[in-house]
């Protein structure tokens, strides 16, 4: 005798036929289609750039003649490169100073606008220097610090008969940095300032009731509620360091030639290395130099967010 056993629910063994509700299902099928266009564009001009760019680093190459390996020698020849190195060193000090000077200036200009009632105003003037080249800032600067300039002009009128010499090659890196930082404020304050927007005015409230300052309430409300923000504007400053070039470019080379030796930034090296009549060309250099500073600032931004997470804070 017989005993029929009960059909099994669900799928047998083998069954591959995708689960979900008929809407997943055309997600499903429509992911790649939808997808595959930008990943196409993506590796044609990202990915395979950088990988061709990784492979010329191993090579000698003046861009007509046919490429030669030599293995790690355009790396090892970098670390002896004073040229490179002094790059570095400017990028560096870019980074660090500006960046200290851009995050001093940018918190003190968002506590005093958070204080004032029409500072939207305020805010797009400051953030109107992000729309211009910085090419516009260095020859704004270069008319305004010349030596026959609006500044030492109006410091003529105050009695000074040796103004300093702003534009000298000894005085480029400093002043470099400063149009750095005037160019970058308006950004990074327009960015903070979002941040702290979103900080409940009950919380300085209480502040106040406790009895605490201006600097009381930026160290105790401002900076721990806005951590984050402050975060993600480190790491876009840190990101963009390593492109600063137009602005060197122009100041030091105003005379139709290069800059100095001493106002390099690694962006400036990768050209000259590349481009530059005054050496002999070699896109092998050139690669490896942008790699090595490409990897340098990967682990300083890796490094930046380590050093700078917190547990997140809960706003009620």
């Amino acid at each position: 005798m017989t005993t029929a056993l009960p059909a099994r629910s669900g799928r047998r063994r083998g069954d591959r036929r995708a689960p979900g509700s008929p809407m997943e299902r055309a997600q499903r099928r429509t992911f790649w289609p939808f997808l595959a266009p930008a990943l196409v564009v993506f590796t044609l001009f990202f990915v395979a750039p950088i990988g061709f760019s990784v492979w010329l680093g191993f090579q000698s190459w003046d861009g007509v003649g046919e490429a030669r390996g030599r293995g790690l020698r355009n790396y090892t020849n970098l670390l002896h490169d004073q040229l490179f190195l002094t790059s570095l060193k400017n990028t560096t000090l870019i980074l660090l100073v500006g960046g200290a000077a851009i995050f001093v200036v940018s918190f003190a200009v968002t506590v005093l606008l958070r204080e004032m009632r029409d500072r939207n105003l305020v805010r797009y003037v400051l953030f109107f220097p992000v729309l211009v080249n910085p090419l516009v800032f260095g020859v704004m600067a270069g008319l305004l610090f010349r030596p026959d300039g609006i500044v030492n002009t109006a410091i003529g009128w105050l009695g000074v008969d040796d103004p300093p010499k702003w534009l000298a090659e000894q005085n480029l890196m400093t002043m470099i940095v400063g149009v750095t930082v005037w160019a970058g404020t308006g950004y990074y304050t327009t960015i903070l300032m979002s941040g702290v927007e979103q900080i409940p005015t009950t919380y300085y409230e209480a502040a106040e009731l406790d009895g605490a300052g201006p600097w009381g309430r930026f160290r105790h409300v401002t900076l721990p509620l806005s951590w984050d923000v402050v975060t993600v504007c480190a790491l876009l400053w840190t990101i963009s360091t390593v492109k600063v070039f137009e602005l060197v470019l122009v100041f030091g080379g105003s005379t139709g030639g290069m800059p100095p030796n001493s106002t390099y930034t690694t962006a400036l090296y990768v050209y000259e290395s590349a481009f530059s009549a005054r050496t002999t060309r070699d896109f092998g250099v050139s690669s490896a130099a942008a790699l090595v500073s490409l990897v340098l600032i990967a682990l300083v931004a890796v490094l930046l967010r380590r050093v700078m997470r917190r547990d997140a804070i809960q706003l009620s």
